[in-house]
């Protein structure tokens, strides 16, 4: 902008003149406000004056020449004078001029681009969920940007290229509709999909002005079964449970029985097979059908009573485990006992060895006796008797 500005103040007068009036070209968002500064190096008592683009007066010095509260003075002296418009329109875009008034009047030009704020994008396409495998078109409009906007279309944060935008200038003001189309082929994996389309503009903060909404796609039904538990003993109460997953979620179920009729006891009850007692009869593989009015889904389950007194594969485990421990204690303590017991004997052997070392030098049985309590207790005697 100050490029601009400068070209303009050497294009009508040499470079020196230290009276040339010098301004700077501005960018504002509509509803914003812009400061409009006007200087000189040097003023011989002429007053600076700001007009506007229709070549009004808008202050002359620090007087108002203009009745509109949106402008106000910010400094006057000798060598500047700044004004500021605030709650911006799109009407105030254009060229405005700053003059001194001396021999002859110079003047400066400042061109303020006012950038028409794009409104939030509108997504439609979405009214109608759509099938596994087939297209939807989605269509993003946001009104009321300029220059036009640029419109971004997302699949969970990731970009995707939409057809170019379509750029329509709108009546009655210098602002512009932009429309951007997208086309997918979706399948079941999109179900929930957020798809967003996002403004890119000048006016605005990236990510500021943007609309998401999740893709419904309707796919049939994947089905499985899940028994009550993997052990179904004979004479218990037990169930089957048919477990569909699809959009819609399906409503319908149908339980057969391959190679016969389903069991009197067996009683359906919607996504529930239920036996009230299990008897080795039911033994035999079921189906389960589930439909949500797009398509069907079938899946199959071999049950298998077992005995009254069967032990689940997990408690067995379980039993394994404590008789592992138990033993592995068992043969440590007895470890321990072994250990122990040859200790003590060891020890005793040591005990009567101790005892007999008095007889290994000796020439008769006293004198062993004798070295066996000691060796000296004949000296002591002695000792004693000649005292």
């Amino acid at each position: 902008g100050s490029l601009i500005s400068s070209h303009l103040s050497l294009s009508c007068c040499p470079d020196d003149d230290p009276f040339q009036p010098v301004t700077q070209d501005e960018t504002v968002a509509v509803g914003g406000v812009v400061t409009l500064t006007c200087s000189v190096k040097e003023n011989d008592n002429s007053s600076l004056q700001w007009s506007n683009t229709a070549q009004q007066t808008l202050y002359f010095g620090e007087k108002r020449a203009l009745r509109d509260n949106r402008i106000q003075l910010v400094k006057s002296t000798a060598t500047e004078l700044i004004i500021t418009i605030s709650e911006v329109q799109l009407s105030d875009d254009g060229e405005y001029t700053c003059s001194i008034f001396t021999m002859p009047v110079r003047t400066a030009r400042a061109t303020v681009t006012v950038l028409g704020v794009p409104g939030k994008p509108v997504i439609t396409g979405f009214e109608d969920a759509v099938q596994d495998g087939g297209k939807v078109t989605l269509t993003c409009t946001s009104s009321g940007s300029k220059p036009p906007a640029k419109l971004h279309w997302y699949r969970d944060q990731e970009e995707i290229q939409g057809r170019p935008d379509v750029v329509e200038s709108n009546p009655d003001e210098p602002t512009y509709t932009v429309t951007s189309e997208l086309t997918l082929t979706v399948t079941r994996n999109d179900n929930n999909a957020l798809i967003a389309c996002a403004v890119d503009h000048p006016s605005i903060a990236n990510g500021d002005k943007r609309t998401e909404q999740p893709l419904s796609v309707l796919f049939s039904p994947s089905v499985s079964i899940q028994p009550e538990s993997d052990l179904p003993r004979e004479g218990e109460k037990f169930f089957l449970q048919c477990v569909g997953n699809g959009n819609p979620e399906p409503t319908a179920f149908v339980w057969r029985r391959k190679d016969g009729e389903l069991p009197p006891m067996a009683k359906v009850d919607d996504a529930f097979l239920r036996f009230e007692s299990l008897n080795k009869s039911d033994n035999g593989v079921y189906e389960c059908q589930a439909d949500n009015g797009i398509g069907t889904g079938e899946v199959t389950h071999t049950l298998l009573v077992q005995d009254p007194t069967a032990m689940s594969p997990s408690s067995g485990v379980d039993h394994a485990v404590i008789g592992g421990v138990v033993a592995v204690i068992v043969f440590i303590m007895l470890c321990l006992l072994i250990v122990l017991g040859r200790y003590l004997i060891r020890h005793k052997g040591t005990y009567l060895t101790h005892e007999a070392k008095g007889s290994d030098d000796a020439p008769d049985a006293d004198t062993a006796i004798i070295n066996a309590e000691g060796g000296h207790s004949g000296v002591d005697d002695k000792k004693e008797y000649f005292i």
